[in-house]
């Protein structure tokens, strides 16, 4: 026993002695104390915190000198070197003075500050996510200069710079942790509800415009780069708890809750792992508006009633009253009249759900700067889209899979993307099919003209009722029976439809599309710095299209093609190095269109005795490729059949129309089939026919959209004032569009005869067709924000976006550009991190002007808006957790960013957050 004790005193003295302790403390430029710094020993996974004093000890087997990196929300990074055993620190940190002294990696593909960067950039780091206003750090982006943030649900909002913003938003990129986060079926990004979770982000930064040059087809109009934590330098387990209500008029007050947490550990300098889980659950803005769509100001009295928000009424045709009676022209007349709808309220569980969770192992080797790191994520969820038309995204699941090589000078990722919609389904073809479920289009109509001309001429009551009397029985008539929401039998047939992907007789959609993605970096700096900073890198895509026919024209099975691309970028500085020049070029190939170099010139040029102000201009070329969508949907709409325009697709869509009447007669059939092709070739316009003047067209298949980007800026630094301005305009070429043509069902586009017959007698159908604009489209504006520190430590923000779109829209009655922004925003914030010990508050202003909102659902003027949002929170750093007392439009003036979506309420939230 003796031994064993000798043993251990031995042992316990070696530890002892091979232990190294540090002490000291970190404080601010005033000597406050800095509670929650980050002390670790640079290149290796060990470190710890400072406590409610900022006072620290670390105990480490690492032999001095080395060195300690110490960072803190709010403060500049610094470092302190350790020379020997005992030694103790008093490590002061210094505020960042303007957000122009933040790093940011995005513009250049290498780290400098926002101040150097040749384009613009907006940054959102941890001390924002702290202080933001909103209930997440994706709600709080909105408050950026120049950053558009539409409101399509809850759980979906859908980020945009620079105008063309959509729901479906493909001229958008989203990276996160350098992974395309878009749907691959979808093309684009469902807003953060199967993104990163707040408790993971370490940074965002967003670029406004094109970035081709260095990223490629998909980032013409801006990107988002989302930045995670590592696990080698954030550790622990942290956590966050949010509740509060939803508030709307038409949905009233709801429940609304938000979870997450973080597990992050590093067991040595060669392994850490973490891990993320997040659920989100609220209830979802109510769409109820009625208008009628195609005749504004009538009411449901209208016999062709067409409401915003109610679906299933859209199925309708011309009755001819007399010619069905058998009685002289003009007796009874005729009417358009449309089937009875379903309210959007009756179809869709406003539920908004997002589930997260992702998974990373970063191995590093050698215990340097190489690291291979594998990162799982899955995210689920629940909320609305509106593209053509209304979808209940429900069970959705995004995966991504990533294996990454890097180091500081060079990164090798692949990674796969792959969705499942889930129960997903058309809330329009919902409404539809649950009617004909019911009863026959055929049956209500002929129930509906029997009772009208009864109503009409007296039958059976001897009084003759007058026309919308008669119009309103009718209806009552042939809705006798009808379906109720609510009622087991409508739940039923609701059931059956939304489980049938086949749209003649239900609504779900299937899709299992994905892509698989390879890119590559290499910075030759360290080898070339003499010379100037050298950059290569490249990339490979392979997209898999599956939706069963239900999207894609895909009934033969998965639809695959690829694209790639490769970049060279050098940067030099001059003139004493107050001149700093970037030339970038990128070539890109796509399967089915030639090649495309995407060249990009920047100078900026540091001037005044403390080189504290620049201008800086760049000009640049981009482009983007059609999307699969564009490509290969062929997707009946309700209003329109979608037919996308790849030159194999446009055989593979190929539909069967019903005829009767005089049409069934000229051409002795009762169905016709029409193929994809004709809606390219044997097609009128539609604005020809409306203005009655039939005009036969031919539509060019689509080619990619290219274009031209200037822009100029000026940033300063005057003490703890930022002044950031930049101007841009944006000149496009082949302009990708939609349009609407008419297919007669007979006859050829331009005959003078049959065709024309053809719309004559209602034989036709609205085909959406993708293609590229002859029209001359640009756009122009720009920012001007001052961020300013006042009265001591308070923090205060105003910023201006001035866009505007230039296309000549009577040349081209067809086109629409979706250009979607108001001409004219401001922003202002006001707030301090540090009212009084361990209290702040935060309080953001939001104008935005009138502006057009153009898209596939639906057209219309949105009004101004203000909102108002704001928040209060206190640290306690004893138990290293933060509450916070909010609220997102606080006021409670409901507002639009779209047409045909719910009505934005507010949100009212507290928080706790657990270490940070």
């Amino acid at each position: 026993m003796r031994k064993i004790f000798l043993l251990a005193f031995i042992l316990f003295g070696i530890g002892a002695y091979g232990q190294t302790v540090v002490n000291g403390n970190v404080s601010d430029a005033n000597g406050e104390p800095v509670p929650g710094a980050n002390i670790v020993i640079v290149g290796k996974a060990i470190g710890t915190t400072t406590d409610f004093d900022g006072n620290f000890v670390l105990e480490t087997s690492e032999v001095p000198p080395f060195q300690l990196r110490v960072t803190s929300i709010g403060y500049s990074e610094t470092t302190a070197d350790v020379t020997e055993n005992n030694q103790t620190l008093s490590i002061t940190l210094t505020e960042t003075q303007t957000f122009l002294d933040e790093v940011v990696i995005s513009a250049s593909r290498t780290p400098e500050r926002i101040f150097e960067s040749p384009v613009s950039v907006e940054r959102f780091g941890l001390k924002e996510i702290k202080n933001t206003t909103a209930e997440s750090f994706y709600g709080g982006l909105q408050n950026l200069k120049g950053v558009d943030i539409n409101t399509n649900s809850l759980t979906f909002q859908s980020i945009n710079t620079r105008g063309f913003a959509t729901f479906a938003n493909n001229r958008f990129l989203q990276l996160v942790d350098g992974m395309d986060n878009s749907a691959p079926g979808l093309n684009f990004v469902l807003g953060n509800l199967v993104g990163m979770s707040e408790l993971e982000v370490q940074s965002v930064e967003i670029l406004p415009g094109a970035s081709s040059a260095l990223y490629g087809a998909g980032a013409f109009n801006g990107i988002l780069f989302m930045n995670s934590k590592n696990p080698f330098d954030f550790q622990g387990i942290s956590a966050y708890f949010k509740t509060g209500i939803t508030s709307q008029e038409a949905a009233g007050d709801n429940n609304y809750y938000d979870f997450g947490i973080r597990a992050a550990h590093a067991f040595n300098e060669k392994l850490a792992i973490k891990a993320n889980f997040s659920y989100l659950r609220g209830e979802d803005w109510h769409a109820v508006r009625t208008d009628d769509v195609l005749n504004p100001g009538f009411t449901r009295s209208n016999p062709a009633f067409d409401g915003l928000n109610i679906y299933g009424d859209e199925v309708g045709i011309t009755l001819n009253f007399d010619d069905a009676a058998g009685l002289p022209s003009g007796t009874v007349g005729s009417a358009f009249v449309t089937r009875t709808g379903y309210a959007e309220e009756d179809l869709v569980n406003y539920n908004a759900e997002s589930v997260k969770t992702d998974f990373s192992v970063h191995y590093r080797p050698f215990a340097d700067d190489f690291e291979i790191v594998y990162n799982g994520r899955v995210g689920r969820g629940n909320t609305i889209y509106q593209g053509a038309n209304r979808y209940s995204v429900k069970n959705f699941i995004l995966q991504q899979h990533k294996i990454e090589f890097r180091n500081n000078n060079f990164f090798l990722r692949g990674y796969i993307t792959t969705e499942d919609a889930g129960d997903s389904y058309d809330t329009r073809f919902t409404a539809i099919n649950i009617n004909r479920r019911w009863k026959s289009d055929e049956q209500w109509f002929t129930d509906y003209a029997t009772t009208f001309i009864g109503a009409r001429l007296g039958i059976g009551t001897g009084v003759m009722l007058d026309e919308e009397t008669a119009h309103a029985a009718a209806r009552a008539a042939a809705d006798t029976g009808r379906l109720v929401p609510g009622t087991p039998e409508f739940q039923r047939a609701f059931d059956r439809v939304t489980a049938d992907g086949d749209l003649a007789t239900g609504s779900r959609f299937i899709d299992n599309t994905k892509f698989r993605h390879v890119d590559a970096n290499y910075n030759f700096s360290h080898l070339t710095s003499e010379f100037a900073d050298v950059q290569i890198g490249g990339s490979f895509r392979e997209y898999e299209l599956n939706s069963s026919g239900t999207i894609f024209t895909d009934l033969d099975g998965p639809i695959t093609y690829n694209e790639f691309g490769a970049y060279l970028q050098v940067q030099k500085k001059l003139a004493d190095e107050r001149l700093k020049f970037t030339g970038s070029v990128r070539y890109d190939k796509n399967e089915f269109f030639d090649g495309f170099f995407s060249p990009r010139l920047s100078l900026i040029y540091n001037f005044g005795q403390d080189r504290n102000q620049n201008f800086r201009v760049s000009v640049q070329q981009g482009f983007r490729n059609p999307t699969t969508q564009d490509l290969f949907i062929g997707l009946n709409a309700g209003r329109a059949i979608l037919v996308g325009s790849a030159p194999d697709n446009l055989d593979r869509d190929v539909r069967t129309f019903p005829l009767s009447g005089p049409g069934a007669d000229l051409i002795g059939a009762t169905s016709v089939d029409i193929v994809g092709r004709a809606a390219y070739e044997n097609a009128y316009s539609r604005s020809s026919v409306e203005a009655g003047n039939p005009t036969a067209v031919n539509t060019p298949l689509i080619k990619p959209e290219e274009i031209t980007a200037y822009e100029a800026g000026y940033r300063a630094q005057f003490g703890k004032m930022a002044i950031d301005l930049s101007g841009y305009y944006n000149r496009y070429q082949n302009f990708i569009a939609n349009s609407t043509v008419l297919v007669p069902l007979y006859g050829e586009a331009g005959d003078g005869g049959l065709s024309l017959l053809a719309l004559q007698n209602g034989d036709f159908f609205p085909y959406q067709v993708y293609t590229n604009s002859l029209a001359d489209v640009e756009s122009y504006g720009g920012t001007v924000g001052v961020d300013a520190k006042i009265f001591g430590n308070f923090d205060i923000g105003v910023n201006y976006t001035y866009a505007k779109l230039e296309f000549n829209q009577a040349a081209f009655p067809d086109f629409e550009t979706n250009f979607n922004t108001p001409e004219h925003k401001v922003k202002a914030s006001f707030g301090n991190t540090e009212l009084f010990k361990n209290f702040g508050f935060n309080i953001n202003y939001r104008w935005s002007d009138t502006y057009l909102w153009q898209a596939t659902f639906e057209d219309g003027m949105i009004d101004a808006y203000t909102v108002l949002d704001a928040q209060i929170n206190y640290s306690v750093p004893s138990i290293k957790s933060v509450f916070k007392a909010g609220g997102s439009n606080i006021l409670g003036e409901e507002y639009f960013s779209a047409i045909g979506t719910g009505a934005v309420g507010s949100i009212f939230y507290v928080s706790w957050t657990v270490n940070p």
